[in-house]
This record gives C-alpha cells, structure tokens and sequence, in this order.
C-alpha cells in the first residue's frame, strides 16, 4: 500500500462510516477506481478503530454514564434508570452480529466483497432507508428506548456485514420502523456499533498486514495512520451528522447511494473496473 492510499482511504472510511452510505462499500469503490485493488477487508476493520475512537470521544460523558449506571444497577434495583437499560440493551443488540460476523468471515473478506454486490445493495438498500422515511412514525425520543427496539436495531445491524448496506443506515432504519425520532435512532446506532467495531478491528489487526490475497498489504505506519485520519474526519462528521438530521430526512442520502451504485455498474458494465 502507498501512503496515498493509507491517507485518502483513512479519510473515506472517516467520512462515510455514521452517514448512511455504507462506509465498507465506499472503501471497496475508491480502492478499486483509484488504485486498481481492494484495500481488503481487514484494513477496513482496523481504520473503523479511529472512527469508533471518535464516537468514544465525542459521546465520553453518555458512555461513562451508561458504564457506571450499569454497574450501578447490576447490585441495585432501584438505581436501574434508562442508563442502566441502554447498557443492557447494546450488550444484547450486539450478540447476533458477533456471531454471524464470526461464522462468515471469510465470506465477508472474500464474496461479498463483489462490487457487483456492493453497487446493487447500495441502491436496493436505499429503498429500505426511504420506507423508513415514509413509514416510520418518529414520535418516541430516545428516554422511551425499549428492549424491543435494542432487539430490532440489532438484528438490523447484521446487515451491515454486507459492502454496500450500511451500518447507521440500516440501525437507524430500523429504529425509524420501530417508532423512534430520526435523532434518536441515529444517536443510538451510535452507541450501538462500538462494541461491535471494536471487536472486528481488533480481530483483523493481524491480518491487515498479510492479507493473504483479500487486500494489499500496509504496514504498521500506514495503519496508524490511515486510522487517526479516520479519527479526526469521523469526529466532524459525527458532529455535522447529528445536526442535520435534527432538521432533515435521510432522504438526502437515498439518492446518492442509487447514482453511486448506478455509477459503479456502469463502470463494471463497461470493463473500466473489476468486480473482484
């Protein structure tokens, strides 16, 4: 790997991993257009490292509050407040990508990474993401969280295995059919991943530096850097992203995903670039 590509991919997956856009699937387009490869999916694993970093940082004083409140209410009953719920609530919502993520691994690093796949889940995904819009009700806030919507974005989370879908944008989906505000699902698709991310990025640390033909190989530099990029991009979109979905739908984001997937089949089509 060049460090041209280390620093524009760092700041790819900085920028698209919270918007609905599929950060994974821009990773495998821009590798492919720019540079003529796959960045691999372990390098995707590691950079997301910065990005969950981000979230850490931005949302430090929500997360040590659930963390204390959690332990807080694992001894007393009467402390178990919406903090104490919100824990339970990512630990369980967490289990069904673990284990799916774990048992299709080499699915996920080699097949699915098929930029015909990924162009067709971009636009097929975007008719998820305006139901959501539609159909959602976006009447509860986030202090009326319930285990069933833990449940609900969970599962929808699985989804995000795939290039293409998108990790907030299906959570976030999700959360919309289950009567949350926009705001609210968004924030906890948020809190939802860390755990989640953390524990890929650390699983594919090592095989980010040999690959073993799922990705060119990077050295420990590169990763560091590429993943502090991601940090520093992935602050500012969390903060922009919040804002703007205060006050708009992810409407916005439904037709740049078809025009990108239609952009990248055209591109396929036409022998420009590779699918695999």
């Amino acid at each position: 790997m060049t460090w041209a590509q280390a620093i524009v991919l760092g700041a790819v997956q900085g920028l698209t991993e919270f918007l609905p856009i599929s950060s994974s699937g821009h990773l495998r387009i821009v590798s492919e257009i720019w540079f003529g490869e796959d960045a691999g999916a372990s390098f995707t694993a590691v950079t997301q490292l910065g990005t969950e970093a981000a979230v850490l940082v931005f949302f430090a004083k929500d997360i040590i509050r659930i963390i204390a409140s959690w332990f807080r209410g694992l001894f007393n009953k009467d402390a178990r407040d919406l903090d104490y719920r919100i824990g339970w609530y990512v630990i369980i919502a967490t289990i069904p990508i673990g284990v799916l993520g774990f048992l299709f691994k080499d699915e996920i690093r080699t097949g699915a990474r098929n930029l015909w796949l990924v162009a067709s889940m971009l636009i097929l995904f975007s008719a998820v993401i305006a139901a959501a819009e539609k159909f959602g009700r976006k009447e509860r806030p986030i202090e009326k969280l319930t285990t069933r919507d833990g449940i609900g974005m969970g599962l929808a989370q699985c989804l995000a295995l795939i290039p293409g879908v998108s990790r907030s944008g299906a959570t976030a989906s999700a959360g919309l059919f289950l009567g949350l505000k926009r705001e609210a699902a968004v924030r906890f698709s948020f809190l939802l991943a860390i755990p989640a991310v953390v524990a890929s990025g650390l699983f594919s640390l090592p095989d980010a530096f040999e690959p073993s033909g799922d990705g060119v190989e990077s050295s420990g530099m590169q990763l560091l850097v590429a993943t502090i990029v991601a940090f520093v991009v992935g602050y500012a979109a969390i903060a922009w992203l919040l804002k703007f979905v205060a006050d708009h739908s992810l409407y916005w984001f439904v037709g740049y995903r078809v025009l990108l997937g239609l952009l990248v089949m055209g591109l396929l089509a036409g022998g420009v670039i590779s699918a695999t």
